[in-house]
């Protein structure tokens, strides 16, 4: 059995997280709160290389998630293997993220917001509606998958959810001495920022990071919306 961690971090696809939530991250794992991430698919349609073959793309970007982990101190990295453009909202990918909630306990889960409208990838909201349906009431509820029980796997309730890219931003976290480790990690991604629309990254992101923070009294923030779970 895995000790348990205090965050978890679904994403959709390997680099997702560094987008989203690397630098909340950081500063985390300098507090000493164990983190980890599940990322759900291989992210092997990432790419407007033509001569690069999905298998092979999908190892490239393992390898570049596990480097960018490494950066931010992150505990351990799970990877769901299901093919890029292909998450569903079924009973078997919700049970996945069940079972690892249980197994590794957490206090935080953070992935993408499901309800963003209009223009967001699929994969995002899919992963983000799973990761919340799995937290309440399936991860919650003895006799929702009764198999796990059998297995020693014990309810757990989830304290708090932040999801990232959310249009209702209600919590802003301060960044501002570990976005250069976000940026360090998200360098790690080097398949994903070869066709990167802006040529600059961190200065785009720090910019983002800027406008997040207004109002706050720091100067870099990551934005979600937080939503705390009363038991």
């Amino acid at each position: 059995m895995k000790t348990s961690v205090d965050i978890m971090v679904v994403t959709a696809h390997p680099d997702d997280a560094e987008f989203g939530v690397a630098g909340t991250v950081a500063r985390w794992t300098r507090e000493g709160k164990q983190v980890i991430y599940v990322v759900c698919t291989s992210g092997d349609k990432g790419t407007s290389d033509r001569s690069l073959k999905p298998e092979e793309l999908a190892k490239i970007r393992k390898k570049e998630q596990r480097a960018a982990a490494e950066v931010l101190g992150v505990r351990e990295v799970i990877f769901l293997g299901y093919p890029d453009q292909a998450l569903e909202d079924t009973s078997e990918f919700r049970k996945q993220i069940v079972r690892l909630i249980r197994v590794y306990r957490p206090r935080i889960v953070v992935t993408s917001d499901p309800y963003r409208r209009y223009l967001w990838h699929r994969d995002h909201r899919i992963a983000g509606q799973v990761t919340l349906d799995a937290v309440f009431p399936y991860a919650r509820d003895h006799l929702a998958y009764p198999d796990l029980l059998e297995e020693g796997l014990e309810p757990h309730n989830v304290e708090e959810i932040l999801f990232w890219a959310a249009e209702d931003i209600n919590y802003r976290s301060d960044i501002t001495d570990t976005f250069d480790l976000k940026i360090e990690a998200l360098r790690c991604h080097e398949s994903q920022l070869q066709g990167f629309p802006n040529p600059n990254p961190e200065e785009w992101l720090r910019e983002r990071c800027r406008e997040m923070a207004e109002g706050e009294d720091f100067e870099l923030a990551e934005g979600f919306h937080r939503v705390e779970i009363s038991w």
